[in-house]
């Protein structure tokens, strides 16, 4: 009898550990991810804490490793930020784009000075020729008007699609994200979605 109940136990402990190792299996062979889609301006302050606070991190955990798209969409607020979105966009290489990106924001209080607009396109041409970009180049993208009316459709699509009213505003998938701005909450709420 000892001997039954002793075979009916190993035989369970064999299920139950077949089913944790395929619920575990298919959680980490799991396809989805999380697009995370910023609509933002270049020269809102709010807008580079968040790529600052945010961005590298969840690059390291997430999007290195495929779990989360992240998309910047261009919000401009003003001339600056809208020539600045516009030699952003005069590169077309993604990976660079991104590096760029994160130098706008991490270099806005020196770029993003200034009385005069043709100040501010000199300082931002400054940190496009560190990414390869001609400073011929550069002046064809600001004087580009279907790359201006690019930029500006999609501010547009923003507030109806979005209803976007302010920058940042950040989606997570189609879900408005309205957590705090720290890494840790961030990550939370990505957790939830994979």
């Amino acid at each position: 009898m000892l001997k039954i109940i002793k075979n009916i136990f190993l035989i369970s402990l064999f299920f139950i550990f077949t089913n944790c190792d395929q619920t575990t299996l298919s959680k980490d062979s799991s396809n989805n991810i999380v697009v995370v889609k910023v609509f933002s301006s270049l020269t809102c302050p709010h807008c580079a804490d968040f790529h600052e606070a945010i961005y590298k991190k969840l690059e390291k955990e997430y999007i290195d490793i495929g779990r989360v798209k992240f998309e910047h969409h261009a919000f401009p607020l003003d001339l600056a930020a809208l020539n600045a979105e516009k030699i952003l966009q005069c590169s077309t290489d993604s990976k660079a784009n991104m590096k760029f990106l994160s130098k706008m924001y991490k270099t806005q209080n020196q770029w993003a000075i200034g009385s005069e607009i043709k100040v501010i396109n000199e300082s931002i041409k400054k940190i496009g020729k560190e990414f390869n970009l001609t400073e011929s180049q550069m002046n064809d993208c600001l004087a580009d008007k279907d790359l201006e009316k690019k930029i500006l459709n999609e501010r547009i699509t923003a507030q109806k699609n979005y209803n976007v009213k302010s920058t940042p505003t950040i989606f997570l998938n189609k879900r408005k994200y309205e957590g705090k701005r720290n890494y840790k909450s961030f990550k939370k709420a990505i957790n939830k979605i994979l």
